[in-house]
């Protein structure tokens, strides 16, 4: 999950003592918005607020709807123009505008909420889908549950737009919320994912993987550090690392992604210096549906990898997705800086962002829209 892992626990605990929740949900931003769709705040039967649609500016007024829709048991939907002068006002550094939900959540308004508690106990990436718009008015405010095996709930098949179950799978494949509209058809489905943490896998055991992995784990990722050498692979080397695996790289690889536990937000760097481990991962990295796939070296390694790497079959298409020599033009040299470049590309690739600097462009700091 997310950073609001607490707003699901406690809704879950509510949920499970058949008391009722007042939710917020951000289902929509325009602008340099202070946070992101998907962004929750939850009102608990204790009175207790968890977690924050704005930062601080609009929350006095969620609040008030939040409490209004556990007293009546009603649905609204909000928006606020958060102007740089209230912004600034609140402590944030941006202005931007909300579209917020905000529903009761109980047994009876989300009997999903059961399915969605164990799917993510288990780990599963998981998508909620809630019908904000819909010509049957009784749809409103129902949800449905999405996972790769299925999903359950939501409004009867054939009252669905047909491009929604395939858009929101798209949505939950890349771990990302956002709101769906099809005008059409008179509906709007926000579309919340509940990932486990994307993996950053690291292969090569040495001074370049130990300071990504700290970046790392900084960033959100579960950092996996695998090499086939037992000496150089251990746990007191990597004490940031999540896991530490003595094994070939590419057979590793393989068998992570064959379980399932690699996904297409992953990312796979190579440290390796050695063509007999690099090739062979590197065929099978870019094999795969992962976000991301570098790999360390010079210019001379690269044009060597490269022509190997087309022996082996691997198509010009696969091969333009490798990131080889790995990073972004920082300027750096150190161990700690050619993390940071690495990292920086694995931003970018993540959010289609250039590199350039903010202050030589125009438009939105946060454009979530690019």
């Amino acid at each position: 999950m997310t950073a609001d892992d607490d707003v699901w626990d406690a809704l879950f605990e509510a949920w499970s003592s058949g008391e009722t929740c007042g939710l917020a949900t951000v289902v929509r931003t325009f602008g340099s918005a202070p946070r992101p769709a998907g962004s929750s705040m939850v009102l608990t039967p204790q009175g207790r607020v968890v977690g924050s649609v704005s930062g601080g500016c609009v929350e006095g007024d969620v609040l008030e709807r939040a409490r209004e829709a556990v007293l009546r048991g009603t649905r609204q939907q909000a928006s606020y123009g958060i102007s740089d002068d209230d912004a600034f006002a609140a402590g944030l550094t941006c202005g931007g505008t909300l579209e917020v939900f905000v529903e009761p959540v109980d047994a009876r308004a989300f009997p999903e909420l059961a399915e969605v508690r164990e799917s993510v106990r288990a780990g599963v990436a998981t998508a909620v889908l809630t019908v904000l718009e819909h010509p049957r008015p009784e749809a409103v405010g129902t949800h449905a549950v999405l996972r790769a095996d299925g999903h359950s709930g939501g409004p009867h098949p054939r009252h669905t737009p047909p491009d929604l179950l395939a858009d929101a799978r798209d949505l939950l494949r890349r771990g990302d919320s956002a709101l769906l509209s099809y005008d059409a058809e008179g509906v709007r489905v926000f579309v919340r994912s509940l990932t486990p943490p994307p993996r950053m896998l690291l292969f090569g055991a040495g001074d370049f993987a130990s300071a990504l992995t700290s970046v790392g784990r900084t960033l959100g990722y579960r950092v996996t550090v695998c090499d086939a050498r037992a000496v150089f692979t251990t746990a007191e080397r990597f004490p940031d690392a999540d896991e530490v695996v003595v094994a070939r790289p590419d057979e590793y690889l393989a068998e992570e992604a064959a379980a399932g536990r690699v996904d297409a937000r992953s990312v796979v760097v190579s440290f390796s210096h050695d063509p007999k481990f690099d090739i062979p991962l590197l065929e099978t990295a870019l094999g795969l549906d992962v976000e991301y796939v570098g790999a360390l070296g010079s210019r001379r390694t690269h044009r060597r990898r490269t022509e190997a790497l087309r022996q082996a079959g691997v198509t010009p298409l696969a091969l333009a997705r490798l990131s080889s020599p790995v990073g972004l033009d920082l300027g750096g040299h150190s161990v700690a800086e050619t993390a940071v470049s690495i990292a920086a590309e694995i931003i970018a690739t993540r959010h289609g962002g250039g590199g350039a600097r903010l202050s030589d462009r125009d438009g939105p700091v946060h454009d979530r829209h690019r």
